[in-house]
């Protein structure tokens, strides 16, 4: 695929269809590709838990991208809210003693988007994770109107976890940029063969002017 020839948004919403799908290396594929095409890109980590000082999900995404940390990952623009237990946002701060300021990850975006012109925005878990109370990822995405791209696995469940993130997206009216699957958990070839043909079917029917990706496996 040449992503030369697609129209990025300055800013895209990179989450998944649960936790520990890959989100982290399909940010950081994404944005290596996007810089490889011609498209500068940087990612930025909109909320980090189970960390101290700096986030093991921007480290991921350097190493993924084959450079070293930018003066915006020192200065923790692009980590602009790191809690140090490792559980959903809400609970992380609750426990950490403090409040999550949806303003500064906003504003450290449109800084990023300035310097950079394309940002890759990976949220925590999925996208129904609370925030702050009542106030979901989700809310955060359409209340700044953030195409998303979503995450997805061949493994058994996936299917359900998938259709029910596009369901949420429709619901909130957030557009679905891009599909990027992650073949890392392709374990029972008869599963994910079947998976991925199944979603690419969805796609194609449901969401016709989505882009289908597949990143190679990273370790």
């Amino acid at each position: 695929m040449d992503l030369s020839k697609i129209n990025f948004p300055s800013s895209l919403f990179v989450t998944g269809i649960g936790t520990d799908v890959g989100k982290s290396f399909a940010t950081g594929w994404l944005a290596r590709e996007m810089n490889a095409a011609g498209i500068h890109c940087i990612t930025q980590k909109m909320i980090q838990t189970g960390n101290v000082g700096r986030s093991e999900d921007i480290d991921r995404h350097r190493k993924i991208m084959g450079i070293d940390y930018l003066k915006a990952d020192i200065d923790g623009t692009t980590a602009p809210i790191i809690f140090t237990y490792p559980a959903s946002p809400h609970l992380a701060a609750r426990l950490d003693g403090k409040e999550i300021d949806l303003d500064k990850i906003s504003k450290a975006t449109k800084v990023l988007e300035e310097e950079f012109g394309h940002v890759l925005i990976e949220g925590a878990g999925g996208l129904m994770v609370p925030l702050k109370g009542n106030y979901l990822t989700a809310d955060y995405i359409a209340d700044h109107r953030l195409p998303v791209v979503v995450t997805v696995t061949g493994q058994l469940g996936s299917i359900n976890h998938a259709l029910l993130t596009f369901k949420a997206l429709e619901s909130y009216d957030i557009k679905l940029f891009a599909v990027i699957y992650n073949p890392f958990f392709d374990k029972d070839d008869t599963i994910c063969s079947d998976t991925r043909n199944y979603l690419k079917n969805w796609m194609k029917s449901k969401f016709p002017e989505s882009i289908w990706m597949e990143m190679p496996t990273i370790e």
